[in-house]
């Protein structure tokens, strides 16, 4: 009667096992390359698709008179008093189409919709990627039902790998503690399987391109 017990046996099974060299059938694997074919049109063309696919809306503004016109229109035909941002250079471009914002609010669950910057646009996917360490900080991409975003051209890059390269850079390599993917109005299928819209996030993104940063 054999005394190895069951525990010896594979003990001694994983030894041999790990004594065995096995060619590794991935060694000429390029990790560095791209995984995506090479695309065919311009990055904005390509964003301003796939944002619009995943139901976000786009808006080209090739002039600041042009970000002004749009941006008035917009929140005009949101028709609240209840829309925010933190950031100083956002608020004198709404001042100077008589829009005023409170900087300051003490229930954020009534903030209906909110206007931030973003660390850049991911083509790929039709996403804002911000980060903690905008001067918006995280609640404004989460708590309100509508999320308006302005961005620049020099902001759009392919791929997420891109998205981070540049935060990076930006930041000098202290990079921030917290960067997420705002892909389209949120939404879920969990609950019985039926698609709710803005369950953990807003309902609505809207995203105002700049053909330059008009906001510098």
């Amino acid at each position: 009667m054999s005394n190895i017990t069951s525990r010896e046996e594979i003990l001694k099974k994983v030894r041999n096992a790990a004594m065995q060299q096995a060619a590794n059938p991935y060694s000429k694997v390029a990790l560095d390359k791209s995984i995506y074919p090479k695309m065919s049109d311009d990055l904005e063309v390509i964003f301003a698709e796939e944002l619009n696919h995943i139901g976000g809306h786009f808006v080209y503004c090739e002039t600041i008179d042009e970000l002004k016109e749009n941006l008035f229109r917009f929140i005009s035909a949101q028709n609240t008093d209840k829309l925010i941002t933190f950031d100083p250079a956002i608020i004198k471009l709404l001042e100077s189409i008589n829009i005023y914002i409170e900087p300051k609010i003490d229930n954020y669950s009534e903030i209906e919709a909110s206007i931030t910057r973003c660390e850049a646009l991911v083509a790929r996917l039709g996403s804002a990627m911000v980060s903690s360490k905008q001067i918006t900080g995280r609640i404004l991409n989460f708590i309100p039902d509508t999320h308006i975003v302005i961005a620049s051209r020099e902001e759009i890059v392919a791929t997420v790998k891109e998205a981070i390269i540049l935060i990076d850079k930006k930041y000098e390599g202290d990079f921030p503690s917290m960067t997420t993917l705002i892909t389209g109005p949120s939404r879920t299928a969990d609950i019985e399987k039926t698609l709710v819209m803005g369950a953990h996030g807003p309902r609505s993104l809207i995203v105002f391109l700049m053909e330059s940063d008009f906001l510098k």
